[in-house]
């Protein structure tokens, strides 16, 4: 099969790789349909994810029809539509009895990292009847392949742990495509106000029409000054860091609220200053997630009934034979103009 395989920092190649086999009675192997490239895939590019060592076959998103189960699966069986989720769950260690699927003791972020993933032909899911869902029939394949990711991690990292609620005010820290993704979950809380900060003015105007109150573009190095006129002085009750760079993240410390919460999306390569001498007084709570996934069901629901609408994350169509400039375009977004890219395979 072709598959897309990480050599190494700043290298990539597709690839012709052997199908995978069973390897556990809790496996399935699924025949990729579509699938996508994440941020988090550039950022293994990068070196940022020691994690993920070369030979890998990369991604962690996609949808697809399941080839063949394991003796164990009783919830799938071949030919079944399903969505593979990013990460994958066991749902019996201590980690997922806590609903902290991300850090199943041996499962969590794998696809694409520790194991092989969903850029390919075919691959190999561990515990399907845990890790992966049916799709209802007459949904659309590429809005869903913006579940396996993309929308929980937006949803749960930001929204959620960044306690969105109605009448507060927010801040999104990158328009980016997780960015996109926190800025249409957290209408569903209705805030008073979200405001989209990000160095490139085609992504804010997309900002905008998604739902943002406000845009600011940060090139001149003044969105502090300007989001704080935004709100006469206050700051945001929320500000969610959709970049994973330090310079994003100091931003959020400088316009968090009194009482307000730092929510980190960002995947950090590099050490982020926490400037306690200006925070230690003003009741603030900073978090992390790596996404658990514990939203998608709701967001399929949310999906069937027209309440949310991902497809409009998608700007370019690709054939897995042609991915490697899939990346080249994903990966130069300010001049391509790239959200979401959908590879099919």
């Amino acid at each position: 099969m072709k598959a897309l395989v990480y050599l190494g920092p700043g290298k990539k190649a597709l690839e012709e790789r052997t199908r995978p086999e069973i390897l556990a009675p809790t496996d399935a192997i699924v025949q990729i349909t579509k699938t996508t490239i994440c941020g988090t895939d550039l950022h293994i590019l990068k070196g940022d994810v020691p994690s993920c060592q070369p030979g890998r076959i990369l991604g962690h998103e996609g949808v697809g029809i399941v080839d063949k189960v394991g003796v164990a699966v009783t919830a799938f069986k071949p030919g079944d539509r399903v969505l593979i989720s990013c990460i994958s769950s066991c749902g019996k260690c201590e980690y997922c009895r806590k609903l902290m699927y991300s850090h199943c003791t041996t499962g969590g972020w794998i696809l694409g990292n520790t194991i092989d993933g969903t850029q390919a032909e075919y691959v190999r899911t561990p515990y399907a009847d845990t890790s992966l869902y049916p799709i209802p029939y007459g949904m659309d394949e590429e809005a869903l392949v913006m579940l396996s990711d993309i929308l929980p991690t937006g949803f749960e990292c930001g929204v959620l742990n960044g306690k969105v609620q109605p009448g507060c005010t927010v801040a999104i820290v990158g328009a980016g495509p997780i960015g996109l993704a926190a800025l249409l979950t957290a209408q569903f809380y209705s805030p008073a106000e979200i405001i989209m900060i990000d160095l490139d003015d085609k992504r804010l105007e997309i900002a905008t029409r998604f739902g943002a109150t406000s845009v600011i573009n940060s090139t001149d190095g003044k969105a502090v000054e300007a989001l704080m006129e935004l709100s006469n002085g206050r700051g945001v009750d929320t500000a969610i860091e959709a970049v994973g760079i330090p310079a994003s993240f100091e931003l959020c410390e400088k316009i968090v609220a009194p009482g307000g919460t730092i929510a980190n999306i960002g995947v950090h390569g590099a050490k982020v200053d926490l400037h306690l001498e200006n925070l230690w007084d003003r009741n603030i709570t900073i978090t992390t997630r790596l996404v658990d996934t514990v939203s998608t069901p709701m967001l399929m629901r949310s999906l069937q009934t027209k309440k949310i609408d991902p497809t409009q994350l998608i700007t370019h169509h690709f054939k897995l034979a042609n991915i490697l400039d899939a990346y080249e375009t994903f990966a130069h977004a300010a001049s391509t103009g790239a959200l979401k890219v959908v590879i099919e395979v």
